[in-house]
């Protein structure tokens, strides 16, 4: 087939229809000497070979992209995550954010709030604040949302055991707002079994996660539906040492399992599939990345078409959010990480991510600071406006090189969710530690690909320099935990505890049975029980996962 027939054919269905509602940013595209730029580049033949594997923007198997405009329509979602020390300090650097150009929120969490526990609790001693902020109930989360619009911003939130205390705090300010439920968009992580696998914040056991996951996805359904339920992540998997093939293949069988448990408890797949997001690192080697987002857009899209027989186009899509690589950041030279995060927020924006968030310069050393953040973000406001990268579709499509490191990826991968298949599926191969030592292996050799310096890392083992100033670095007030704690500690004098006790054992009796337990956790948050109280009676219901020394 002629290359200018599919064009035509895809202009006029495809892209027509959506550019009827949605028109692209420009008339006109043209590069900075003023040559016209295509809105998708093609060779002068197609055959069939091309169509099923690459196809067109918009169209499956959407290695190309899930839009027909891309990023000639509008950028991807610039996000920056963030937060820290108190509610109230953590607002005002999101304000600050959104006047900088931010289009999304993206929500850091501290440790306690991540494993379910009060500041007051003896386990949050020492750590109120510091990787992220400190929610304990929903007055917290009033105070981090206040003056920002939640019909008009969406929210990112990285928060996995407890997503559905953190979901209904947010669907309740929103109320308080005056913003209805259905009117909110953002996502939860929710991703439990990459928790397992690779991060370390899990609550409850598997079967009892899945469990929640599902009641997320079924009450999402029917009361936010533009609201992204689960944000099924390779990000920390790949942190943890994983190599870019043991990402896809990872994240992918994790997702599977969430689609099995959803279909099994009987939900259509065609309402919760389309609701599923995918968050990805982008690291250092950029066709390898560019190749990798590739290759998981296809393989995603041929696992829901032709495994799980889902009819909706959109439900055969997969949407992402990429963060660079934060484990890649060294502490040496803290300019070079510019450098770095500049080269994986281009791959992420060549391989067609929807939304993006570029580390800061400082994050080997501490939180970043404002002067750090701001060029993070700048740094995404240049690859958008100044490189034209944005102007096309799919830039290095039919490239022989990324063509086949595309390939390599997704057969690769598929053979190693087949070993997880044949292992007896991804919780058992959990329970059994077998992903956990794939992950372990690989960062075992590329820790010893530096160390033998068959891997180059700039400033660390080569082109090293003594440095006699220190960088200036964000301090947390050490009153923060002290403050935090007193402020819990007033709300629950004043809250009606009469209430909350009516809310938590409604919960409990929920746990005990098979009810949909997100009706019963929103009754208890809106009557301000804490995230630690919610988290004890499924821990008294469910127990705790004991990860297997390995």
């Amino acid at each position: 087939m002629k290359a200018q027939e599919l064009l035509k054919k895809w202009k006029e269905t495809t892209l027509a229809k959506v550019i009827a509602r949605f028109p692209e940013r420009k008339t006109e595209f043209k590069t900075g000497g003023n040559l016209p730029i295509p809105n998708v580049a093609l060779p002068a033949e197609v055959d069939e070979n091309y169509t099923s594997t690459l196809g067109m923007p918009g169209e499956y198997p959407y290695t190309r992209g899930i839009q027909p405009t891309m990023y000639r329509g509008r950028f991807w979602t610039m996000r920056q995550y963030a937060g820290f020390s108190t509610a109230k300090e953590s607002n005002e650097r999101y304000r600050y954010l959104l006047s900088q150009g931010t289009k999304g929120l993206s929500v850091a969490f501290d440790l306690p709030t991540q494993i379910g526990y009060d500041s007051d609790d003896k386990m949050s001693i020492g750590e109120v604040g510091k990787v992220g902020v400190a929610i304990d109930t929903l007055a917290d989360m009033e105070v981090l949302f206040d003056q920002i619009p939640l019909d008009k911003i969406s929210t990112s939130m990285t928060i996995n055991a407890p997503a559905a205390v953190l979901l209904c705090m947010y669907v309740a300010v929103a109320e308080k707002q005056g913003v209805k439920a259905e009117q909110v968009n953002g996502t939860i992580q929710n991703d439990i079994l990459k928790e397992y696998i690779a991060r370390g914040t899990y609550i409850y056991p598997p079967k009892e996660s899945l469990r929640i996951i599902t009641d997320i996805f079924e009450w999402c359904g029917q009361h936010t539906p533009s609201f992204n339920t689960i944000s099924i992540s390779g990000y920390h998997i790949r942190e943890a040492g994983s190599t870019a093939v043991e990402e896809v293949a990872l994240t992918l069988a994790n997702a599977c399992t969430y689609v099995d448990k959803a279909l099994e408890a009987g939900l259509d797949i065609d309402v919760f599939a389309k609701r599923l997001a995918f968050f990805f690192n982008a690291s250092n080697d950029l066709f390898e990345e560019v190749a990798k987002f590739r290759a998981a857009r296809r393989m995603w899209a041929k696992i829901m078409k032709e495994k799980y027989k889902a009819k909706d186009p959109k439900s055969w899509m997969l949407r992402f959010h990429t963060q660079t690589a934060g484990n890649t950041l060294t502490a040496q030279q803290i300019d070079n990480n510019i450098v770095r995060v500049t080269i994986q927020a281009l791959s992420s924006v060549l391989g067609g991510t929807q939304s993006l968030h570029t580390n800061s310069r400082d994050e080997a050393l501490s939180l970043p600071t404002t002067e750090s953040v701001q060029i993070a973000l700048r740094t995404q406001q240049i690859i958008a406006h100044e490189s034209g990268v944005a102007n096309t579709i799919d830039p290095l499509a039919g490239s022989f090189f990324v063509e086949q490191l595309t390939d390599d990826i997704e057969l690769k991968a598929n053979k190693i969710m087949q070993d997880i298949e044949d292992a007896g599926g991804v919780v058992a191969a959990i329970n059994d530690g077998f992903v956990q030592r794939i992950i372990e292996d690989s960062a075992y050799e590329y820790q010893m690909e530096i160390e033998r310096k068959d891997r180059v890392i700039v400033g660390v083992n080569k082109f090293v320099v003594k440095e006699n100033k220190k960088p200036e670095t964000m301090k947390l007030d050490p009153a923060v935990e002290k403050n935090q704690n007193a402020a819990l500690k007033h709300i629950k004098q004043t809250r009606n505890n009469d209430r909350v006790s009516e809310t938590l054992n409604e919960l409990r009796t929920a746990a005990k049975g098979t009810a949909n337990l997100m009706p019963f956790i929103l009754a208890a948050v809106k009557e301000y029980a804490s995230i630690g109280e919610i988290s004890n009676v499924l821990r008294d219901e469910f127990g705790e996962f004991v990860s297997k020394s390995i």
